[in-house]
């Protein structure tokens, strides 16, 4: 909004030549989504509880989540708010890549919120159906690939890391293969976030490394030295990040040990979703395994843990799924599995940054 609104002035006003620049941009607009999240925070907490939208914490789980029982949760709400607003104002609204960022963020906004909503408002004792789930997730997700597939400027050729000229072309086939990465991406966020902090502290580290790559891949000058995939519209990318980055470190505000809030299937569904869309449009898809590998051997351990049980009948591999409340009945304090946890992310993150130059 400012930057369309602004910027046409710099011929009069040379000052406003700044909104110009994606680093200016995405700066302002993490701490934009960032102070939105401080602010209404407390107001979004204290009205969440007077609603008694509270957690329901299972009886099979560590009893130490026991206490986390009424803990505020839907806090998703807040955290889409602030990103919403922070890309109206800073983002760049005429670019097409934007558009389906935010399309992304309301697609899978409702699925998450309507699953909260019957869980928590309408106090049923599920949301949607996991199949029934699913198949939306899928719906929309092939919807968003097919408009990220039919971008001007966009190709459907892999990027694959370390490897320079490996990049094979999965033609009409990448539809599909980007909708695995956006949904496959959107549960593995939403199964990581059962700890305080610990969902939201590692998509801060993959948003911001996201960032960074969306930079260079719109910068004709780096992606060349880099020898990475110039997509011009994608630049715009990083001041998505950016916001989903602010907006994330003031949730944590409130999400941090002990937690006063919960994000929900609200935050993590479409927080996931987002990152994996980021991933396809920056074409650093395969790469999203490296960066948000916390989130994938998470996903992994749920989907070992009930395979193996169904094959062995009744048998169990991991003492609980997901792998962080294995760690925890193994008597590992919650801060310490998720201090860990955002170790790792952070070291993957590096190892990622790592692929633009090893090759």
């Amino acid at each position: 909004m400012l930057y369309e609104f602004l910027y046409p002035y710099h011929v009069d006003f040379t000052f406003l030549n700044i909104f110009r620049y994606i680093t200016f941009r995405t700066i302002y607009g993490g701490l934009t989504a960032f102070l939105i999240c401080f602010i209404f925070g407390p107001f979004v907490i204290k009205k969440l509880s007077l609603m008694q939208i509270g957690q329901i914490i299972q009886t099979d789980g560590p009893q130490s989540h026991m206490g986390k029982q009424g803990t505020p949760t839907m806090g998703g709400i807040l955290i889409l708010f602030a990103s919403f607003i922070s890309i109206a104002i800073w983002g760049n609204l005429s670019n097409h890549y934007v558009n389906i960022l935010l399309l992304s963020l309301m697609f899978f906004g409702f699925i998450g919120f309507i699953d909260d909503y019957l869980m928590q408002v309408k106090k049923r004792n599920m949301g949607f159906t996991a199949k029934g789930k699913f198949l939306i997730q899928i719906l929309f997700g092939m919807i968003i690939s097919y408009l990220i597939y039919q971008c001007p400027d966009f190709n459907s050729r892999l990027t694959i890391p370390f490897f320079k000229d490996v990049s094979p072309d999965l033609g009409v086939f990448y539809i599909p293969f980007a909708c695995l990465v956006i949904v496959g991406t959107s549960n593995a966020v939403n199964l990581t976030d059962g700890l305080d902090g610990l969902a939201i502290g590692p998509y801060i580290v993959a948003s911001s490394t996201y960032m960074l790559f969306a930079y260079v891949a719109g910068h004709v000058q780096i992606a060349e030295y880099l020898n990475v995939k110039h997509i011009a519209a994608a630049g715009e990318t990083a001041v998505i990040c950016g916001i989903l980055a602010g907006a994330g470190l003031g949730f944590l505000w409130f999400n941090s040990h002990p937690a006063q809030i919960f994000m929900g299937d609200s935050g993590s569904i479409p927080l996931g979703a987002i990152l994996g869309t980021i991933a396809v449009i920056t074409k650093q898809e395969i790469l999203l395994l490296i960066v948000g590998g916390l989130f994938v051997v998470e996903a992994l351990s749920v989907i070992i843990q009930v395979s193996y049980f169904k094959l062995t009948k009744g048998k169990r591999i991991f003492r609980m799924a997901p792998l962080h409340h294995h760690f925890e009945l193994k008597g590992w304090h919650e801060s310490k599995v998720i201090v860990r946890f955002w170790i790792i992310s952070i070291t993957l993150a590096l190892i990622s940054l790592s692929t633009l130059k090893i090759r």
